[in-house]
């Protein structure tokens, strides 16, 4: 039997979660001998740029008009492709900006002279292609990213967390940031699989894997506010790691309406 050909990209992105991928350390080497990875910028020369790929692993966000037809290119050439990072899940930090007009933006970066980026407001791979799952952390989780690839190599679908950081603190018994601190902390929103370890190390959770598939932003918000946090707080601290997702619409202009 063939082994399953794979191939790592990256686009809009600090490189982190191919790096976690690196940092398997010990397993790399029995993953490298599981599957044939034909297309690797990061890790490897002669890299195949045009056959078919079983499995695609894409890490960041679509920032770039480049990355656009990247991506598209990838998933012409893909049977299954997954979003690998909260930047290519949701859109992640390079998001959090996306109602600031990007010329403005572009200015206050690089000064006059920007005509060789260009930018686009941030988006996730969802945006612009069919994904087949989604693997969120900043960066991935190494467990989760080798748990991922047997289901694969075993020919089955990954499981998906669907329950909340507030479920891992819970077994944890760690103290409640927001109870007992009267901190934003985005465990009730955030999915699982981080083992709660901002929490775990009396940090509140700032959301970096993205929100559970059912989240009740409005209750959440409110509570914080209950707690005597202020609007623009809340705003800023749901915001960081998923901002087209954490809220909806009406919700923060109902916020940003009270913090004036």
């Amino acid at each position: 039997m063939s082994k399953p050909k794979i191939g790592i990209f990256g686009l809009t992105s600090c490189a982190g979660d191919q790096l976690m991928i690196l940092n398997c350390e010990d397993q790399l080497i029995d993953l490298a001998n599981a599957v044939d990875i034909r297309d690797w910028e990061m890790a490897k020369t002669n890299n195949d740029e045009e056959c078919e790929l079983d499995i695609a692993l894409v890490e960041g966000s679509v920032a770039q008009v480049r990355d656009i037809e990247n991506l598209k290119k990838i998933r012409k050439r893909s049977k299954i492709l997954v979003a690998i990072g909260t930047c290519a899940v949701w859109g992640g930090i390079p998001a959090m900006k996306n109602d600031v007009p990007r010329d403005i933006m572009l200015k206050e970066v690089y000064g006059d002279k920007v005509e060789f980026i260009e930018s686009k407001a941030a988006q996730p791979l969802s945006s612009f292609v069919k994904v087949d799952y989604n693997l969120p952390g900043c960066p991935i989780e190494k467990d989760q990213f080798l748990q991922m690839m047997a289901s694969f190599l075993n020919g089955d679908m990954p499981e998906i967390l669907n329950f909340s950081v507030c479920s891992e603190c819970k077994m944890k018994e760690n103290i409640c940031q927001i109870v007992y601190k009267q901190e934003v902390c985005c465990g009730p929103l955030t999915v699982a699989g981080c083992g709660a370890r901002c929490p775990s190390h009396n940090v509140p959770c700032s959301g970096c894997h993205g929100p559970i598939e059912e989240v009740h932003y409005d209750a959440e918000a409110k509570m914080f506010q209950r707690k005597g946090i202020k609007p623009e707080e809340i705003i800023r601290k749901m915001q960081v790691y998923a901002a087209p997702a954490w809220m909806p619409e009406k919700l923060m202009e109902e916020l940003q309406h009270e913090s004036k």
